[in-house]
């Protein structure tokens, strides 16, 4: 069978980590079934990308984000080339189908903030998943999404029987591993001149995370430091420029996987101060590498995460940097966070995952 996937993913609307993850899943998925042909699909040029034997990729614009683009895009570019490789089944990884084509679809909708906190997308963005949604999950063959509670809210907000969506627990590349106190030295070297540091992997509630900071500094009086990786906007960097301690705050873009694996495991802890995340692979990442987490309590991750996680409010600061104090403080608990999250770790294999999907796919195809 030819399977046809969108790999056009918007860091806009979907997760810190989602992109990963995503071709992590697929390069399991197409290296465990091999009898099948697949089709990525690109809206713009790839790099550094190498593909297994039976994946062929294809690049068709336009690339964008607007609602016009997406719609022209999935509508029009994608049942075009759906109909020259004869595809058996479309799978859409951002929670988007095309409402004209016959083609079996099977749909991931891993993203709920549009229904569970519309402020964090932009109001266009809001918009369109609200008034579509309802038409993706009906024009679906397949369903699934990635939390147990993520399927319970799709189920009761669409009037959707629970049993017909699957769940695929996010997994973590095998690159995210824990470094001994050596290899840890030379990070720290490397980006701190030696100092410990506290890592943030998002670019949500910055701003409370520096009050947090500042609260953490002036109680403990150490020479911690903040870093803080991933996709940082210009509204926060030029506040940060007014920043008290911005000497003591380090931010780290576009650094490759392999590096900020490096530098996850050579934290003291990870502080994920999201609003709303369905995955919070970040978490994920920290826990696989032996590094305790302090994390919001919104959204669905108290469920996800059990008691292997510090929870905090995260619009209150004092609260996050209460939790900071207590990780930092605490090595008994530290140490108790870490092998929780192992056990944790043990719901997220990779393996498990692909057979997961290549369910949902063939549900689709066969429904």
């Amino acid at each position: 069978m030819t399977i046809a996937v969108n790999t056009r993913i918007n860091k806009e609307t979907q997760p810190e980590g989602y992109e990963d993850f995503i071709f992590e899943l697929l390069d399991q998925v197409v290296t465990k079934f091999p009898q099948h042909q697949f089709i990525y699909i690109f809206d713009a040029p790839y790099k550094n990308m190498v593909f297994q034997k039976n994946v062929t990729p294809v690049i068709s614009g336009p690339k964008g984000s607007s609602s016009l683009r997406l719609q022209y895009w999935f509508n029009y570019r994608i049942p075009a080339i759906l109909r020259k490789h004869n595809a058996g089944v479309f799978v859409s990884l951002e929670g988007i189908c095309s409402l004209r084509t016959k083609v079996p679809q099977c749909l991931l909708l891993s993203d709920l903030s549009f229904l569970n906190y519309p402020a964090l997308l932009k109001k266009s963005q809001a918009r369109f998943y609200t008034k579509f949604t309802p038409a993706f999950l009906a024009k679906a063959r397949s369903i699934a999404t990635v939390s147990t509670l993520s399927k319970n809210i799709i189920a009761d907000h669409y009037k959707i029987a629970a049993e017909d969506i699957g769940v695929i627990h996010p997994s973590v590349s095998a690159v995210f591993k824990p470094l001994d106190w050596e290899e840890q030295e030379i990070i720290k070297e490397k980006y701190t001149e030696g100092k410990a540091y506290f890592l943030c992997n998002t670019n949500s509630n910055l701003i409370n995370l520096l009050k947090a900071f500042t609260f953490f500094k002036k109680r403990q009086k150490s020479n911690m430091l903040l870093l803080i990786a991933g996709n940082i906007d210009e509204t926060f960097k030029k506040e940060l420029k007014t920043y008290k301690l911005r000497n003591e705050v380090k931010l780290l873009e576009g650094l490759d996987k392999a590096e900020l694996a490096k530098i996850t495991a050579a934290a003291y802890a990870m502080v994920y101060p999201f609003l709303y995340d369905e995955l919070a692979l970040p978490v994920l990442q920290s826990m696989q590498c032996n590094v305790p987490v302090v994390i919001s309590d919104a959204g669905a991750l108290p469920v996800v995460f059990g008691e292997a996680v510090l929870y905090f409010n995260p619009e209150n600061y004092e609260d996050i940097a209460q939790k900071m104090m207590l990780v930092y403080k605490d090595e008994a608990k530290a140490n108790e966070l870490v092998k929780a999250g192992k056990e944790l770790l043990l719901q997220h294999q990779p393996g498990k995952n692909a057979e997961l999907l290549m369910e949902c796919i063939l549900k689709a195809a066969n429904n």
